[in-house]
């Protein structure tokens, strides 16, 4: 028998795809607002956003008789037909995310079009109240209180406040950057976390990164290949310890993309040591017949038409910009910065480029204007197979006010470029740039199967016959490198002592193999893995600092300190909340003290990436190598043949050892090698 179902279970299922967690309803809610044309957002949360979420905005508002049906499944103002899927320009489209919040909260939206009274209409767990008279500005109040009060299930399984929290205020950073011509407020617990006044790019970079960070910036802005790249990216010697630095806006979007990932990360190769990520807000434009943001509810993942032509373009402009290139003239442009004008939300000239850089790029517009401009920028080519990369784009406005008696100047377009000679110049392009391995994925004649993943997206499994795949591959990884454990570790009673060589290599003989113990190394490690034990099972005792260290970070770094807070503790730091998303450290432990504090908490701070436990014999290992260093038996120290088969013993047969620096402290040569030297065999 088949069912159909009642509204209040499929909304509850479709709130599994698109609220999954506080952070996603905040995002809804404020792309919602940005489509309405709003000017001004506030956004509220309490208890990380499980006991309340607040957006208030100034936008066009919803009038009485829509109230009910924008709590309705697939209810939108944004798409009539199935064509205009094919020209997205909206935030939100889809006409899920008020129903599905709606169907596991309690929310109320109170809202008063231009020209009309005020109304709001309570929903609670997808059980509609009455449209009432109510008191308000122009705009829409949406309150969602109780988030998941009837689905235990999914409460039980949501992270701390703190965790949530810091999902809702990075999500909260990239509106911030990737409208700056909106102002936000955006407060946690009654307290303002975010503060931005609508008045351009550099202005939001200040706010959500602070106001040192441009000092570590290279403006970047071109035209290439039928697409726009333009923003911020981090000079060479600007790095952070892991991704969350990391903004890319597609068409005024903010998405988590493979290819441009990767383009980005290749291009500072030279430039990174390891567990060291670059930093950028960048944003791209594209004709949006190249791009599917229809791809899942969260809208974060995307597919492009050609991945190669987008890793070529952004690769080879940050590479050029990097490197010091000629073309580098070419790309870097003047500040970014638009200030707003008399009209509030207005987006203002921006600055003329260099003689050789090509016409800066307008900031995004509200999404009105942005859907009108992008419109008549990008428009779809009447056979969809053959779509060029390239449309002409409306020239930048010029640093006087807009005088509209003057005619206004010609469109410069973007020089056109179907795929098919995108592709022949991007052929020898990315060869020559980066090495074939580094593309080795890109290269695959899959263009429109790639895939992307956003980390505060909820995971989908991968088929059956993959995971079957990746774990047997982990099994026979696991047995083979304890296979290789067993033949590397033999019995020292079988081993025979020879001699000393050059009075730093010990030498011991089995059957028809020599053993070369490098003396220094081995015992060194010795020590380090005695004086790595001895570090996790100490007491923890704490060395108070004459100035306390305070260590101001972004929000999902904050967050996860604050979740290490307890190791951190029981490693015998002293560290507390600070205000915003600053941590006050006041004492270190006694055997770390002298250590260089920020190389410390940048090593912490690296493990957001692996997810790794905090534990103290890991990020002291330099000091704890250097230890063991200086008290080991040194190279020219002559052993006595019994000294040699302590240290042998010692090291248990353990002929895979290695240096803390990861030098081999043992090389071993069979007879075959040597008659091979002397040429007695070939």
């Amino acid at each position: 028998m088949i069912n159909i179902l009642p509204p209040e279970v499929y909304n509850r299922i479709a709130a599994g795809e698109v609220v999954d967690r506080p952070y996603s309803v905040v995002k809804e809610l404020v792309e919602n607002a940005i489509d309405a044309g709003a000017t001004e957002i506030t956004v509220e949360a309490e208890g990380g956003g499980k006991k309340l979420i607040r957006v208030t905005d100034n936008g066009s508002g919803i009038k009485k008789d829509d109230l009910k049906a924008a709590f309705l499944p697939h209810a939108t103002s944004k798409l009539k037909t199935a064509d205009d899927l094919a020209a997205i320009f909206t935030l939100g489209f889809r006409g899920e995310a008020v129903a599905s919040v709606a169907s596991v909260s309690k929310t109320t939206i109170l809202s008063r079009a231009k020209g009309e009274e005020a109304y709001s209409l309570t929903v609670e767990g997808g059980v509609f109240g009455e449209v009432t008279p109510a008191g308000g500005a122009e705009g829409t109040v949406v309150t969602v209180e109780n988030l998941f009060f009837n689905t235990p299930a999914r409460l039980k399984f949501l992270k701390s406040d703190a965790s949530e929290e810091g999902d809702i205020t990075a999500i909260m950073a990239r509106f911030l950057l990737s409208r700056p011509e909106i102002s936000f407020t955006y407060l946690v617990n009654g307290k303002v976390r975010y503060r931005s006044f609508g008045d351009g790019l550099e202005s939001a970079l200040a706010v959500v990164y602070g106001a040192g960070t441009l000092q570590n910036c290279i403006s970047i802005r071109a035209e290439k290949h039928g697409m726009r790249l333009w923003g911020y990216i981090g000079n060479r010697a600007y790095n952070k310890p892991n991704r969350s630095y990391q903004s890319l806006f597609l068409n005024g979007r903010y998405i988590v993309n493979q290819t441009v990932a990767l383009a980005v990360t290749n291009a500072y190769g030279s430039y990174l040591m390891k567990r060291q990520y670059p930093f950028y807000v960048l944003f791209l434009e594209v004709p949006p017949e190249v791009v599917d943001v229809n791809v899942h509810p969260n809208k974060a993942d995307v597919r492009f038409a050609d991945n190669r032509i987008v890793y070529g373009t952004v690769y080879s402009v940050i590479s050029a910009v990097l490197d010091g290139s000629l073309a580098a003239l070419e790309y870097i442009s003047p500040a970014i910065s638009s200030t707003v004008g008399k009209n509030k939300g207005a987006v203002s000239p921006l600055p003329e480029a260099s003689a050789k850089a090509p016409a800066p790029a307008a900031q995004p517009a509200p999404a009105k204007a942005v859907s009108e401009a992008s419109a008549s920028a990008f428009k779809a080519p009447p056979k969809p197979a053959e779509a060029p990369l390239s449309a002409p784009v409306a020239a930048p406005q010029t640093a006087a006010a807009p005088n509209p008696n003057e005619p206004k100047p010609a469109a410069k377009p973007v020089p056109r470029m179907s795929v098919e000679e995108a592709k022949k110049e991007l052929a020898f392009e990315i060869p020559k740039l980066h090495g074939r391995e580094r593309v080795r994925a890109l290269e695959e004649e899959k263009p429109n199967t790639f895939e992307v993943r956003s980390p505060l997206a909820s995971s989908r499994p991968a088929p059956q016959e993959e995971r079957e795949d990746a774990f047997e591959e982990n099994k026979k990884y696991l047995l083979e490198r304890d296979e290789r454990a067993k033949q590397q570790k033999i019995d020292p009673a079988t081993l025979i002592f020879r001699g000393v060589l050059f009075e730093t290599y010990l030498i011991f003989e089995r059957g028809e193999e020599a053993y070369f113990i490098d003396q220094h190394a081995a015992h060194e490690r010795l020590i380090y893995e005695k004086l790595k034990k001895k570090c996790e099972a100490r007491t923890p005792l704490s060395q108070p600092m004459l100035m306390p260290y305070i260590l101001t970070v972004n929000a999902q770094e904050f967050s996860f300190l604050v979740s290490q807070f307890e190791a951190l503790r029981a490693l015998g730091f002293e560290i507390d909340e600070f205000g915003g998303t600053s941590v006050k450290v006041s004492s270190v432990p006694l055997d770390l003290f002298g250590m260089d504090i920020e190389a410390f908490f940048r090593e912490v701070l690296s493990s957001m990436e692996s997810l790794r436990a905090i534990r103290l014999s890991d990020i002291a290992r330099d000091k704890l190598a250097t230890m063991a260093c200086k008290a080991a038996v040194k190279g020219g120290e002559r052993l006595t043949e019994e000294e040699a088969k302590r240290l042998l013993s010692d090291m248990d047969g353990d002929m895979g050892l290695k240096c803390p620096h990861g030098r081999p402290a043992v090389v071993k040569m069979k007879k075959s090698d040597f008659e091979k030297l002397f040429k007695r065999i070939v």
